[in-house]
């Protein structure tokens, strides 16, 4: 059984039985058109920072650096090396690093000269430590202050002390401060105006923390802010630059909560029913191994052409569902996956075949869901 129930087949797959299961599919025409959308939501490219933590792909990074698009964020040194790898030109490592991965990070920047790295630091101390490295290897790194502007995860909350962090970082040989971070990824309201009164609120003391600076006389702050829930709000601000990164490929989480945004789903699971335990119920090859699986049972994957599913366990490599009675599935049949949150579950797969034209056309590697690549 793989025919839509409603009538729309856009994801149905002619040669699904030369894909395995479970497996992650990419829309490759799907992706382009959501490159377009976030294009067409802010005044100019140069202020498109966007996070390659969803797609972890240099064929993804190709595509948003053949849009214009030189400036990323990461979130892992393996993600970082990828963007290098692309010839990313400007790239934001959104981690305070320290031990191990602060080399990692030096030799990265060492072995890849022609993209110009920064990263976050949101003490002292940390900074102290990652100047004193960096000046150890004849280089200097350009840091951005990490705000806490609610997500209470890491930073530190902007005022008094976080300019005086900043003046106290600009001192320390080998950094070089050149803006602030604020993440703001707590702020998901699906009304989107009570979503942009809470990210103005949100944002406010980091504006004045900003002006501070520049009356103090420091050179403008680069401020890169907001993710995919509040990408429409900063993107009409001026100057600042965004970082939305759902948007490639979209998810069923996104679509609920900013309905606002015209991104369109890009990426799916492919599953199989390899087992019919009882006459009402289903056994599919989806399991924690390949659906992220962090939400309610629930709200883990909605399959396109079996909406009416009832999920009732998961192990790790099973999902049990509930169809109703007299149903006419069998073993064998594809469904199509529609994932809630789409980042960690591509970060459970090595590849994915590329669907143009209702057929595989090819393959994409998610060379960043390693810790490591090189270095």
């Amino acid at each position: 059984m793989t025919n839509d129930k409603t009538g729309n087949s856009w994801y149905l797959i002619n040669d699904i039985d030369t894909i395995d299961s479970p497996a992650l599919v990419i829309y490759q025409d799907r992706v382009l058109e959501n490159i377009s959308t976030l294009l067409s939501m802010i005044d100019d490219v140069r202020r498109l920072r966007p996070h390659v933590k969803t797609h972890k792909s240099k064929e993804a990074t190709a595509l948003l650096m053949r849009a214009g698009i030189t400036k990323f964020k990461c979130a892992t040194i393996a993600e970082a090396e990828m963007l290098a790898l692309s010839l990313a030109l400007d790239v934001l490592l959104a981690y305070q690093p320290a031990g191990p991965k602060l080399m990692r990070f030096i030799e990265i920047i060492k072995r890849y000269p022609s993209t110009k790295f920064s990263c976050l630091v949101d003490n002292i101390i940390s900074a102290k430590n990652i100047g004193a490295e960096a000046k150890a290897n004849n280089i200097v790194i350009p840091v951005f202050i990490d705000l806490n502007i609610g997500m209470n995860r890491t930073g530190i909350t902007p005022g008094d002390e976080a300019i005086e962090l900043y003046k106290a970082c600009n001192n320390i040989p080998g950094i070089k401060m050149i803006g602030l971070h604020a993440y703001d990824g707590h702020i998901r309201n699906p009304d989107i105006q009570q979503r942009t009164i809470e990210c103005d609120e949100a944002f406010e003391p980091v504006l004045q923390m900003q002006n501070t600076l520049l009356g103090d006389g420091f050179p403008e702050p680069i401020i890169v802010a907001g993710g995919s829930p509040t990408f429409p709000i900063h993107a009409k601000r001026k100057k600042i630059e965004c970082s939305p990164g759902t948007f490639i490929y979209w998810d069923k989480g996104y679509l609920l909560t900013c309905k606002e945004q015209a991104f369109i789903p890009a990426a799916l699971v492919i599953s199989r029913i390899i087992s019919l335990p009882s006459d009402t119920k289903l056994c599919l090859d989806l399991g924690h191994k390949s659906i992220a699986s962090e939400n309610a049972l629930d709200n883990r994957v909605y399959f396109l052409n079996a909406p009416e599913l009832k999920f009732i366990g998961q192990s790790e490599e099973h999902l049990i569902v509930e169809a109703p009675k007299d149903h006419s599935y069998k073993i064998g049949d594809v469904l199509y996956g529609f994932p809630y949150h789409i980042c960690p579950t591509v970060a459970l797969y090595e590849r994915a075949p590329v669907i143009q034209n209702n057929i595989v056309s090819g393959e994409w590697k998610m060379i960043s869901r390693d810790r490591k690549i090189n270095l």
